[in-house]
């Protein structure tokens, strides 16, 4: 019987242990370069299996960072007394108890989650219905008329259970009395939340269009594939190129606010790309360009 083969022996520097720190970011930071790079040519797949096991894939990771994010934070508000601890503004109070009722959770749960009291948790529930400005509770979209309100019913419930989908919600809300076509409920989720008076940032530069065509924007933007593209290592930032990012540029006629057309790039665009890409007709889209 053959002797199985001995591991070999890798001789470690005196001092490594200085450097274990360093060594576990590097280790993170390479795997998530070669997880971004393997998801990335699988979601271009032909096969529609390898690309729905390419966004479960990515999506098991999301879950996992986020709730290592969540348990870093919980554990910073945990070493705050509670009387020390910042309060929770009149939206976020809502948001929780919305978050309880999508939840099921029991005053206690909710407590416990976001370092409250049950007396807490009771008294917003008993003060949700107060009115006015300085209520303890507020909404983070104005509603003034009944169409708002729909339209708020739908977009929380899309956000808080994302796997209803148009035919669910439109089936729930008709359960509870509201009677809404599966198309209107599609159009509400198309439509962008609207944000509440103190979310907007006041700008010191105006723009006027005083006609369609008058003034257009051009935006160019990198966006990951990924989440982000710090790395450990020099130029501490993975290449800004596919498959770890496009890069997307977008026409906006500023008087319409209509999008007059976008291109998608492999790489950073180069000037010659974007005058192209600007000189194209009105209603083109450039298709995707590998420069």
């Amino acid at each position: 019987m053959l002797a199985k083969p001995k591991p070999p022996r890798i001789h470690l520097p005196k001092d490594w242990q200085g450097g274990v720190k360093s060594a576990v970011l590097h280790a993170i930071a390479l795997a998530h370069y070669a997880i971004v790079y393997a998801r990335a040519w699988a979601a271009d797949s032909i096969n529609a299996r390898v690309r729905l096991a390419a966004e479960n894939d990515r999506l098991h990771e999301e879950s996992g960072l986020l709730h290592e994010e969540l348990r870093i934070k919980d554990s910073r508000m945990a070493q705050i007394a509670p009387q020390r601890q910042p309060h929770y503004g009149p939206y976020e109070r809502m948001a929780i108890l919305e978050l309880r009722a999508a939840r099921g959770w029991s005053l206690k749960q909710t407590a416990d989650t976001f370092f409250l009291t049950s007396a807490t948790v009771t008294s917003w529930i008993k003060r949700i219905d107060d009115q006015g400005t300085n209520a303890l509770l507020q909404l983070r979209e104005l509603i003034n008329k009944f169409p708002d309100f729909v339209r708020y019913i739908v977009q929380r419930l899309e956000t808080l259970s994302p796997g209803m989908g148009k035919v669910k919600i439109a089936e729930t809300l008709c359960r509870a009395g509201l009677h809404l076509g599966v198309t209107t409920v599609g159009r509400f989720l198309q439509e962008e939340p609207q944000s509440s008076p103190g979310d907007a940032a006041p700008s010191s530069r105006v723009v006027t269009a005083k006609r369609p065509n008058h003034v257009w924007h051009v935006d160019l933007t990198a966006v990951s594939t990924s989440m982000g593209f710090w790395a450990p290592w020099l130029p501490f930032a993975l290449p800004q190129r596919w498959p770890f990012c496009w890069w997307v540029a977008v026409v906006i006629d500023h008087y319409s606010r209509r999008a007059m057309g976008f291109a998608i790039f492999r790489n950073n665009p180069t000037s010659l790309s974007i005058q192209f890409f600007s000189k194209a007709p009105l209603s083109t889209q450039v298709p995707l360009q590998n420069t």
